[in-house]
């Protein structure tokens, strides 16, 4: 049997330490919010000068690619998550996904 906690983590070495991301798609959408937030503040704040309106605009316009790429990791987890239950020859019932029934 497959440990599954272990195959969706995702490990990275430091020198003499490991970081390790469990959950990596909700670890992703979580760090996409993020940035998302980042852009769009940076590019209010910028608003409040005309010579930073340029550079605003272009903040708002990756804020917004950003914005497209939510569904994308939320589809790229649900399409993962059918891979592997696909492969997995040895179970008669469905598995329920790790994270849950949570979009992220």
């Amino acid at each position: 049997m497959r440990n599954t906690a272990k195959s969706t983590s995702l490990v990275i070495h430091l020198g003499g330490e490991e970081l390790v991301i469990g959950r990596r798609y909700e670890a992703a959408s979580i760090a996409n919010d993020v940035l998302i937030a980042l852009w769009f503040i940076a590019g209010s704040v910028m608003f409040f000068s005309e010579q930073w309106t340029t550079t605003g605009t272009w903040c708002f316009l990756i804020g917004s690619i950003e914005l497209l790429i939510r569904p994308a990791i939320r589809l790229t987890r649900h399409l993962h998550l059918q891979r592997v239950h696909c492969r997995a020859p040895e179970s008669h019932s469905p598995a329920a996904p790790p994270d849950g029934s949570q979009d992220y």
